[in-house]
């Protein structure tokens, strides 16, 4: 995958990676591609795609699905977006009203607002 698509920018991408798990210098079994991998992740997130349709591009989705819950278990995530948060990007943040439905039982009754006595 050509870094010009990664969805994780360089400067994100240098305060995660100090968080995340399978460095070289981690004790136990290390990951081949940290950056590759939460992009994946945020592939599985972007398109609500179950783990088996995971593009072959990023790997094995069964390895993929492991290191998940191990980071998940880890709370490398958790400290990933804490770290991130301390620049927030305003630009989703926004609720707009035409996007939000409220639900038909919330709209009111048939013929308008009574006075209850």
């Amino acid at each position: 995958m050509r870094s010009d698509r990664f969805v994780i920018t360089d400067r994100m991408w240098a305060l995660m990676e100090p968080r995340c798990l399978g460095k070289k210098s981690d004790l136990g079994r290390t990951g081949s591609d940290a950056r590759l991998f939460l992009e994946a992740v945020l592939w599985i997130a972007r398109t609500d795609s179950p783990w088996r349709d995971l593009p072959p591009h990023f790997g094995k989705w069964n390895t993929i699905f492991k290191r998940f819950r191990d980071w998940v278990k880890a709370d490398v995530f958790k400290r990933s977006f804490e770290a991130l948060s301390g620049e927030p990007d305003m630009e989703y943040v926004m609720v707009d009203g035409t996007i939000v439905k409220v639900h038909r039982h919330g709209q009111g009754a048939k013929g308008g607002l009574k006075a209850r006595l």
